[in-house]
């Protein structure tokens, strides 16, 4: 079963993950799209504590960690995809958050703890919504 999985999600990430500059690019046309929606650069749309930019940083960083994870182009399943597997990614990324912030300026990097903390937010939305969608509620008689 977990074979299973494992073998189906790397199919997923084989196309989620296209060639790098392609997905430079989407991500390029992703963000300059919501920028224009949400009026970020006309000017009509104020953040008045730039949470705008701070999102876009975070994206930023998002997307460049994933030149760094563990994987091979074989199989391009990273560590947290098992750890989803076994059922434990919303608990995974919900400590990984409280680690990075409750660390936050202790190493003298404060805006990597937050990002990292913000990225493991996002993760733990994710997995928190994907629960919701593969949740089947069972018919009783």
């Amino acid at each position: 079963m977990l074979t299973s999985m494992l073998t189906r999600r790397n199919q997923q990430c084989k196309i989620e993950y296209m060639n790098k500059d392609s997905a430079k690019e989407m991500l390029r046309q992703s963000i300059a799209s919501i920028d224009k929606k949400l009026g970020i650069n006309d000017g009509t749309l104020r953040c008045k504590y730039n949470e705008d930019q701070g999102l876009k940083e975070a994206l930023e960083y998002i997307t460049s960690t994933y030149q760094g994870h563990y994987t091979s182009e074989k199989t391009n399943v990273q560590t947290l995809d098992l750890i989803e597997a076994v059922g434990d990614a919303p608990a995974f990324c919900r400590s990984n958050a409280i680690k990075y912030l409750s660390r936050y300026d202790k190493k003298g990097f404060p805006s990597r703890d937050i990002l990292k903390a913000i990225h493991y937010c996002v993760l733990l939305y994710h997995f928190t919504e994907k629960q919701r969608e593969d949740f089947e509620p069972y018919e009783t008689i």
